[in-house]
């Protein structure tokens, strides 16, 4: 089992003992003017916050969940539902299940009733509202209230910049799925109004600028928490999409962005499969990751789901370090054609299964049909497994340098005044690390919009970054861009533009009457 700092050992103790519920008080029974008097309790409360994008509920995988709209506690998971909705509806990703609505994401048939939607939706109301809770009970007149010793406030503090930051990630993910949502401070009662994607862009912005500062410096404050690196990513990620989200070019912000990420000491993993793989809290290329533990941090989401339900037909579960495929995720031709050949002897990143895969798929549910990716691992290089081999110890990569150098190139491409050359040796260094010398270098004039889109398919795909990518360059519903079942046909067909977004789901329509369900739904 990977060391946990302190801060996530009392995550994994809160997590067995706490309530989510913003209208009930803690299970232990103390109302919030007895509960909250100490540092240690707000960073529990922390805990639970930062717990929200990967666990689940108060009692380990399962049992006490934080939703309760679905059945299966499983699919509530933060990042398996974000995930589903940028993977599962793009040309990376299919799923064989048929659980009710799973395959409208594919088929690009999902209404405001499914259930995933729905899902993603609450897990991110969920997160805001704790954040915003949490902003409240340690604010200065809260804890005057409260009598908390000054010695402690300002640890606590320091504790509302990662309440800040969790909750414009949280914020930025609504503005990407939603477009328009409601904007709050502050938990209410009553019936809120929808902000505009330009009122939620800015307040996200100035969010990020407000705590950047006040934030570790990249790599010196607790693993899995937040430090500056992790706005500057998510910064650049606000800023490389506000032309595709609000109309507006922030592609120099966007730059700089990046180039303070690109400085802050992050150097590429040697080997690309050790990213994905048990041991990679270790890895200097990450950046800000969600946690997983196979003992102390147990989920049905998470890299639990991304290793397990990777595997089936002749697959051994062995090789991935687990006791148990669900047979489920596969990926279309289109993500294999992106690369030189599917066994990764040339590039190393095509991370593929094919014995007994058929390439082509004509039958969604049947698991043999598109070929398997075991990308993530419960395994580290040296084959040694997890702590755990149900739920894994392989932490998420929600940011990585990768993506910095992508991101950069991009935005210099776009019209930032970035320096294509350094933007070649970028890319160079992605595929130096990746063909293993550098006979898949490129040239300055190999630097095109079309080849960036491509290569940050072959270089994070199945990260939850697609459906984004797609969109930005404007061809997730498209006629322009096919893959296999887009649209509900095998060969593919372009959508309607409106489901460029989705919708808001109809249980919150009817029960917030100011709320305008966004067009086309």
């Amino acid at each position: 089992m990977k060391r946990l700092n302190i801060f996530f050992v009392v995550l994994a103790c809160f997590m067995l003992n706490s309530c989510t519920d913003l209208d009930v008080s803690p299970e232990n029974g103390l109302p919030s003017n007895l509960a909250f008097t100490s540092a240690d309790a707000y960073r529990s409360y922390l805990a639970k916050v930062y717990a929200s994008f990967s666990l689940t509920g108060q009692d380990g995988p399962s049992g006490d969940t934080d939703i309760t709209i679905v059945n299966d506690e499983g699919f509530t998971s933060y990042i398996r539902a974000y995930w589903k909705a940028q993977q599962l509806t793009t040309d990376e990703a299919v799923c064989g299940w048929t659980d009710a609505g799973i395959r409208d994401l594919h088929e690009f048939s999902w209404s405001s009733e499914n259930q995933f939607v729905k899902v993603l939706y609450y897990r991110i109301s969920l997160i805001v509202s704790l954040s915003n809770d949490f902003l409240q009970l340690s604010s200065d007149e809260t804890m005057d209230l409260h009598g908390v010793p000054e010695a402690d406030r300002d640890e606590i503090r320091a504790y509302r910049n990662d309440a800040r930051f969790l909750r414009a990630l949280a914020y930025w993910h609504a503005l990407d799925l939603f477009r328009n949502v409601v904007l709050a401070e502050e938990v209410s009662v009553g019936f809120p109004e929808q902000s505009s994607p330009e009122d939620m862009f800015a307040f996200i912005k100035s969010e990020l600028e407000a705590v950047e500062g006040e934030l570790p410096a990249p790599r010196q404050g607790d693993y899995g928490r937040v430090d500056q690196a992790g706005v500057w990513m998510l910064q650049a990620k606000l800023y490389l999409n506000a032309e595709a989200m609000i109309g507006q070019d922030y592609y120099t912000e966007c730059l700089a962005a990046c180039e303070k990420v690109i400085a802050a000491g992050y150097t590429l993993e040697p080997n690309y499969e050790e990213l994905f793989m048990k041991d990679n809290h270790l890895s200097n290329e990450i950046i800000f990751p969600l946690i997983s533990d196979g003992t102390r941090v147990q989920s049905w989401g998470c890299t639990t789901f991304l290793v397990q339900a990777a595997i089936g037909g002749s697959m051994s579960d062995s090789d991935s370090g687990v006791a148990g495929g669900w047979a489920g995720l596969r990926t279309t031709r289109n993500l294999i054609e992106q690369f030189p050949d599917v066994t990764g002897d040339i590039d190393s990143r095509a991370i593929f299964y094919t014995d007994g895969q058929a390439l082509d798929i004509t039958d969604i549910g049947e698991f043999t049909e598109g070929i398997a990716v075991p990308k993530y691992k419960n395994l580290n290089a040296a084959g040694d497994v997890g702590s755990n081999n149900t739920h894994v110890d392989t932490d998420y990569p929600m940011f990585r340098l990768a993506d910095a150098y992508l991101m950069y190139v991009e935005a210099t491409l776009r019209g930032a005044s970035g320096d294509l050359a350094i933007a070649t040796d970028y890319i160079n260094a992605l595929r130096l690390r990746a063909y293993g010398d550098d006979s898949g270098n490129i040239s300055q004039a190999d630097l095109d919009l079309g080849f960036i889109l491509n290569e940050r398919s072959r270089e994070l795909y199945w990260e939850g970054t697609r459906r984004i990518d797609l969109v930005r360059f404007g061809l997730f519903t498209s006629g322009d861009y096919l893959w296999p079942w887009k649209g509900n046909i095998q060969e593919g067909r372009g959508v309607e533009s409106f489901r460029d977004i989705f919708p808001i789901p109809s249980s919150d329509m009817i029960a917030n009457p100011n709320l305008v369900q966004n067009p086309g739904y």
